[in-house]
């Protein structure tokens, strides 16, 4: 039960930094196609709070990114940014109950933040692109 309240408790800390880290699209310069925003700086504003600064995720309850084998599948990956998740994980051979909010990010966004996570944290993944991303987004 105390573990449950753990979690629960993280989960809504994570909600209230995510809402309050700028989701929203009034008045943002930054949401226009013409200002790139690089992955480094997206990273920083909305997942690090969960996937820490050098991407090991919180134990036992955020998974890692660093040298994630959860990212050997794009699609996937892609997928969960856009739509987020609830429920168990498997990373690197350990289990991960918790959630993840959908994103909203633009798909140059996701993009840029995944070809960030893809180039760091111990992971050589290739570059993501805003084409790939909106495939995906138009499958889900």
């Amino acid at each position: 039960m105390e573990k449950r309240y753990l979690l629960t408790v993280v989960a809504i800390f994570s909600f209230l930094i995510y809402s309050c880290g700028g989701a929203s699209n009034q008045g943002d310069a930054s949401n226009s196609p013409a200002a790139k925003v690089s992955g480094d700086a997206i990273y920083k504003k909305t997942c690090i709070s969960c996937h820490q600064p050098n991407g090991e995720g919180l134990t036992n309850v955020y998974p890692p990114l660093a040298k994630s084998d959860f990212l050997n599948d794009k699609e996937k990956a892609i997928g969960q940014v856009i739509k987020g998740y609830t429920g168990e994980l498997t990373v690197n051979g350990k289990k991960y109950n918790s959630s993840m909010p959908a994103q909203q990010l633009t798909d140059d966004e996701i993009a840029s933040v995944l070809t960030y996570v893809y180039g760091n944290f111990g992971n050589s993944g290739g570059a993501v692109t805003a084409d790939e991303v909106k495939a995906i987004r138009a499958k889900l």
